[in-house]
């Protein structure tokens, strides 16, 4: 590996947020890089009013618009990165995407590629069932165990 890789692999890391990454290659090479924040100005200290005494009783729940309400997660299997890189769902721009919502998969069936350092890594489904939902868009980021799909 170069520099021109590493710094790449740098800029990668910074553009989807991540702290912390290991790399290991077949040949032995291995690279941990991890990333410090480092913040102009401490956190405010919020120091509790010298005179406030807490309520026995606590506040009635507020009503919870349905937009802000969280969905559980669905029942079914997820088929989860196994990496850092970039979600393709095809393998290229204009060929059709390896599998589509209400597609029957195989545990050996190749359902997208993720890319990784200018390498397509194909992903299969790891388990077999439907496809019932499909999480992401093409080129979108991904971090290792990102949840790529949904298998019912």
């Amino acid at each position: 590996m170069d520099l021109k890789q590493i710094k790449e692999l740098m800029a990668a890391m910074e553009k989807a947020g991540l702290k912390k990454m290991r790399l290991k290659e077949e040949k032995g090479f291995e690279i941990e890089l991890e990333r410090h924040f480092e913040h102009p100005h401490p956190p405010p200290r919020h120091e509790p009013h010298p005179h406030f005494v807490p309520s026995p009783t606590p506040p009635p729940p507020r009503h919870i618009p349905e937009e802000e309400k969280i969905e559980a997660p669905k029942e079914g299997d997820y088929v989860s990165s196994p990496m850092v890189g970039t979600y393709y769902g095809s393998p290229s721009p204009d060929d059709p995407h390896y599998v589509k919502v209400g597609d029957e998969v195989e545990e050996d069936t190749v359902v997208c590629i993720i890319e990784a350092m200018k390498v397509m890594n194909e992903v299969k489904a790891g388990k077999k069932g439907k496809i019932a939902e499909v999480l992401l868009s093409n080129a979108d980021p991904v971090e290792f165990g990102t949840h790529l799909f949904r298998i019912e």
